[in-house]
């Protein structure tokens, strides 16, 4: 994979749509990949400043290997500035700290020490650290292992491209149905965020969206219908949307946090378009999985742990219909 093409006197950074053109010597807007002597070099490669293990609901994905351990691991970098961030000190942090190196063989060696069956990239912008993930994606896939990405969904085409050869899941971020805002906001862009989410889809990777919605910001009735018409219309009534609720983080402390009736409200307009899987996040309610077709409760859960898992090889124990995920 090329991560960059050469243009007269600067070259074109490829991993996402910013489409950084750097000089000789300058950073991208992520502020971890760099042109050095004509080359496009990723700064934070073998450097993460995050590693952990968590269960893979925390991701969030709940239809993906449900109940298992993922190994998740970050670098410091965003292509996004968004003042909401809750890993704002690792995503908008300039500085790299070297001291720190794990080889992509020793990444996936660790997963195993740790009884993980996938690992996450994730904490910050996995696309900005894009050659170093996919060298540990290509070594984990080969021994097993899957893949699982979340991002907020800036991926350049190439990138998508070249992920469905390796990536099995992604959990993009939805973050709001106003492109001014995007752009303004967070420094980015609906409509490409909304064409990721269609290419990854068509490539057969595992797609849940989130959206962390946080009151007079992207909560509206309008933007929600619109919201949930998109994933059920374009992306498919079976995609699982996460309504997660906003703490006050980063530059957003004075900003009250997200009530429960907000999230019910958002999760009745997505029924009401047709979502078959909703879920409510960062709020004491359960988040079970029901059969579509006959609301058998088929996965219980307490908060990020499976109590049960009641599938019998995808399918509803009761009625046999085939429930939307990757379950092995």
């Amino acid at each position: 994979m090329v991560y960059s093409r050469k243009e007269k006197d600067y070259i074109v950074c490829l991993l996402c749509r910013h489409y950084c053109k750097l000089k000789e010597g300058q950073v991208g807007i992520c502020g971890i990949n760099k042109n050095e002597n004509g080359e496009h070099k990723n700064l934070v490669y073998g450097h993460p400043v995050a590693i952990h293990v968590d269960p893979v609901e925390k991701k969030p994905l709940y239809h993906f290997l449900p109940g298992t351990r993922v190994l998740s691991f970050g670098t410091i970098g965003c292509n996004f500035k968004c003042p909401f961030c809750q890993n704002w000190d690792i995503s908008q942090e300039k500085e790299i700290n070297k001291n720190i190196e794990v080889t992509p063989e020793q990444m996936v060696s660790l997963a195993f020490e740790q009884n993980a069956q996938s690992i996450a990239y994730t904490y910050n912008e996995p696309t900005t650290f894009y050659p170093y993930a996919k060298d540990v994606g290509v070594i984990a896939k080969a021994r097993g292992l899957k893949n699982i990405f979340v991002s907020n969904g800036y991926e350049s085409p190439e990138i998508i491209e070249d992920m469905a050869s390796w990536v099995d899941a992604a959990n993009i971020d939805l973050k709001s149905w106003d492109d001014e805002y995007y752009k303004k906001s967070l420094k980015g862009g609906l409509e490409e965020v909304k064409d990721t989410l269609r290419r990854m889809v068509a490539k057969g990777i595992w797609v849940e969206v989130t959206t962390l919605l946080i009151e007079g910001e992207n909560d509206s009735d309008k933007d929600l219908h619109e919201m949930a018409s998109f994933i059920a219309n374009d992306l498919g009534k079976h995609v699982p949307w996460h309504l997660s609720a906003f703490y006050p983080q980063y530059k957003m402390l004075d900003h009250e946090r997200t009530k429960l009736e907000t999230l019910q409200r958002a999760e009745t307009i997505g029924k009401e378009a047709g979502l078959k899987y909703i879920y409510l996040g960062n709020v004491p309610v359960k988040s079970d999985t029901y059969c579509s077709n006959c609301n058998e409760l088929v996965i219980d859960r307490t908060a990020y742990m499976v109590d049960s898992n009641k599938l019998k090889n995808g399918h509803c124990p009761k009625c046999d219909q085939a429930i939307e995920g990757v379950w092995r």
